[in-house]
């Protein structure tokens, strides 16, 4: 009887082990799609951020060239 009890003990931790994983699984899907989410909207102000540094790149150097045909 003893043996039946301890088996009982045994699969009821096991029981509550699974569902506190389940829980907590569930909590880190939620996380990952964040932080996906995060990351993807750090892409896209990279991307923005090096179209900015190209514009300007090429604007300081319509300028220079400005500067230098009034040296002339």
């Amino acid at each position: 009887m003893d043996r039946l009890k301890n088996l009982e003990e045994k699969i009821a931790t096991a029981v509550d082990r699974v569902k506190a994983l389940k829980e907590e699984k569930i909590s880190l899907e939620r996380k990952i799609r964040e932080l996906e989410s995060l990351l993807e909207d750090k892409n896209r102000e990279v991307e923005s951020l090096k179209n900015e540094k190209i514009s300007i790149k090429s604007q300081v150097e319509e300028l220079l060239e400005e500067l230098e045909t009034l040296e002339i």
